[in-house]
């Protein structure tokens, strides 16, 4: 009974006994996207440009992820020093949300020029910003302010008071907590310094005179709903 069985822990514990490793986790393979766009056909942003950012950047971001996940699932939680543990789930979220990040950026563009906002979030900008150019006017200066080549601008849908923000992030590990991106604007280096050098405020012209408002519509209702 319960005396049997205390009396073997007991037993177990002066022997030194330690539990058996856990099993393994299955590890999760994530696949690239290919760029969602004929990579000639943006305006103001070069094939070479796109395709490095694409292939180098992004592609390493899920290779990365791949590896850190693999790692991580072969790991004994229970016995592994904290500072792994630590290091490895740093790194996973840094990848992830690159990963995630630049899917999002790039189905950002390939938008027809000069085109707006449309519907529902026309006027859900309007309603949270005062002005269709003062969210602009926002999400380029924000952009500018992190043109030393570091961060993202982030048009966000907080379900927590639906409402939409332009969030400035850094690192892949900040974000607001329980929010939806409805478009995201690269300012990390690699996403202009080739064509640009470091006239970041020309790449930023670019990437506004050609969002693509279809899709960022689109993520817009998907989020209003859910929220």
């Amino acid at each position: 009974g319960l005396l049997a069985g205390a009396a073997a822990l007991s037993a177990g514990a002066a022997r030194g006994d330690v539990a058996p490793p856990i099993p393994h986790a299955p590890s999760q393979d994530y696949e690239p996207k290919p760029l969602p766009f004929d990579p000639k056909a943006i305006p103001g942003l070069s094939e070479k440009l796109l395709l490095s950012h694409h292939d180098n950047n992004y592609v390493g971001a899920v290779k990365r992820l791949n590896a850190i996940t693999a790692d991580f699932a072969k790991l004994d939680v229970r016995a592994a020093p904290i500072y792994q543990i630590n290091g490895l789930k740093r790194e996973e979220l840094i990848a992830m949300n690159s990963m995630i990040l630049h899917e999002l950026y790039f189905t950002c563009l390939g938008g027809p020029a000069g085109a707006t906002p449309k519907h529902k979030l026309a006027d859900a900008l309007v309603r949270d910003f005062g002005s269709l150019d003062r969210w602009r006017a926002e999400f380029t200066a924000m952009g500018r302010a992190l043109s030393g080549g570091s961060g993202w601008v982030v048009l966000s849908y907080s379900a927590h008071n639906k409402r939409l923000i332009n969030q400035w992030t850094n690192d892949h590990t900040q974000s607001l907590a329980g929010g939806r991106p409805i478009l995201v604007l690269d300012m990390f280096e690699h996403a202009y310094q080739m064509d640009y050098g470091a006239k970041a405020g020309a790449y930023i012209d670019a990437y506004m005179a050609q969002i693509h408002w279809d899709n960022a519509g689109k993520r817009f209702e998907a989020a209003r709903k859910e929220g």
